[in-house]
């Protein structure tokens, strides 16, 4: 398996090399050369394997050369082994129509770690193999930057540099990532920023000669092909268990960057028989209006209670924008440049059409949000979901599905981590597991910088260790 650069000038790369690289030379995401196809029979041969069974097999014809078959179920069965759940990502009904697929059962309660956990091990691999160093930097709306540290935390010949929008995570996502002590740790909260501009920052640290000359960066976010492919597995778990492929499911996933959804479009494209993927965003609805409008266009980004969501540059979108365009890198080089440049594209007909054969979107407020919160605790047996994962049960609820099609939405993060939110909406203040400890009280540690490109480059200049 060979992987290419949306915008067609980054030299095509094999899986172990796009997984060190992240973001592509030039500015591109990496995609498969082309999507693995399963055919229905070997679908339905996966029914009934554990997870990390299923997930190797999901994962080896995007693998290809890099991973040995027995090695890459080695590394799955050490990824899943710390989820509290046997089932890994399990399925709640709620009622006769409407089903939640749990992902937050991993160590940070967020299903990012379902793509990490996995993710930290192949690093450290492949590291090895090269007797390499890699400097990780992220940015985080809150629960990529957890996950990422737990996964990354104590790895051989790994640093990690986390940027979070000061004031914007919730105070359970932010000492989950500050009170990590392993030296290879780095936390910054970047004052008056939001979630787009520390993710830009990261992206202009990619594209800056001086720093990729001292150090070898490497990705977290889910520019990493690495995690996306990870969350196609669950996809896979999920219709499984209801009869695929002979029988069709619908997906409402809530989403800020793509990334989620973008793994349920690679799980269609393998073979997968999928109804419909929702794409729920909150009042931040710049892909809402992208799918039902074509507009593609920034707007402010207004802070709520879905902290992950509060995104307006939703980076995975140029990932579906390449394949819908007849994969024309050239083409999709000069679209995303008029974007970068105007802050605003239209969708073209083809990527439009395309789009609308799977996808669909709802936008949900505040008042949605409380709403599906409310009926799941009040008709749902005292359901408890996180702020997130109701703007996907809205979004599920909202819409007219055919007769016979269970709706799964994506339960993105353990309610304890939103529990004021949870609180304002149901009564109900919920508490964290007892894995994971005494989170509030052990200390935290993390730089405080201005929302400035120059101190965020000097300070991990000066802190990183170089090649």
């Amino acid at each position: 398996m060979r992987y290419v650069s949306t915008r067609g000038r980054a030299p095509a790369l094999d899986f172990a090399g796009v997984t060190l690289a992240g973001l592509a030379s030039d500015g591109g995401l990496y995609v498969p050369e082309a999507w693995p196809v399963l055919a229905r029979d070997e679908i339905a041969a996966l029914r009934g394997l554990p997870y990390a069974e299923l997930a190797a097999r999901i994962m080896r014809p995007f693998v290809g050369e890099s991973l040995a078959p027995g090695r890459l179920r080695a590394l799955t069965a050490q990824a899943y082994a710390r989820f509290a759940h046997a089932a890994v990502t399990p399925l709640t009904q709620l009622d006769e129509r409407h089903w939640l697929l749990e992902l937050f059962h991993g160590p940070t309660l967020a299903f990012k770690d379902v793509a990490l956990q996995l993710l930290g091990l192949l690093f450290e691999e492949f590291l090895a193999r090269e007797n390499s160093r890699l400097t990780v930097v992220g940015a985080t709306s809150g629960d990529t930057g957890s996950a990422a540290i737990d996964a990354l935390a104590g790895r051989e010949g790994i640093e990690i540099f986390m940027l979070h929008p000061a004031g914007r995570v919730s105070d359970v996502q932010r000492v989950q990532m500050t009170t990590v002590r392993a030296p290879n740790v780095h936390n910054i909260a970047v004052e008056g920023a939001s979630f787009d501009d520390a993710q830009a920052m990261v992206k202009r640290l990619f594209a800056d000669s001086q720093v990729t000359a001292r150090h070898r960066l490497g990705a977290v976010n889910s520019i990493n092909w690495a995690r996306l492919m990870a969350q196609v597995v669950y996809y896979f778990a999920a219709a499984l268990q209801f009869g695929a492929p002979e029988k069709k499911v619908a997906f409402s996933v809530p989403t800020g960057n793509f990334g989620d959804v973008f793994a349920g479009y690679a799980a269609a494209r393998m073979g997968l028989p999928i109804e419909r993927l929702v794409v729920a965003t909150n009042v931040n609805d710049i892909l809402h209006r992208a799918l039902s409008e074509g507009d593609y266009s920034v707007g402010e980004v207004t802070a709520t209670a879905a902290p992950s969501m509060d995104i307006q540059i939703s980076s995975n979108f140029e990932r579906l924008l390449f394949d819908l365009g007849n994969r024309d890198g050239a083409a999709l080089a000069a679209q995303m440049a008029r974007f970068e440049k105007a802050r605003a594209i239209r969708l073209t007909a083809a990527q439009l059409g395309g789009a609308r054969a799977l996808f669909a979107s709802v936008r949900a407020d505040a008042g949605d949000m409380a709403s599906a919160m409310r009926w799941a605790w009040e008709q749902c047996g005292c359901e408890a979901i996180d702020p997130h994962t109701a703007i996907g049960l809205h979004a599920a609820r909202s819409l007219t599905w055919p007769d016979g099609v269970p709706v799964v939405t994506l339960a993105t993060a353990h309610p304890a981590k939103f529990r004021d939110a949870v609180e304002r909406a149901t009564g109900f203040r919920p508490t964290l597991p007892a894995r994971v400890g005494d989170l509030f009280g052990r200390e935290e540690r993390y730089a405080r910088l201005p929302g400035d490109y120059a101190a965020v480059r000097a300070y991990i200049l000066e802190t990183a260790t170089p090649l």
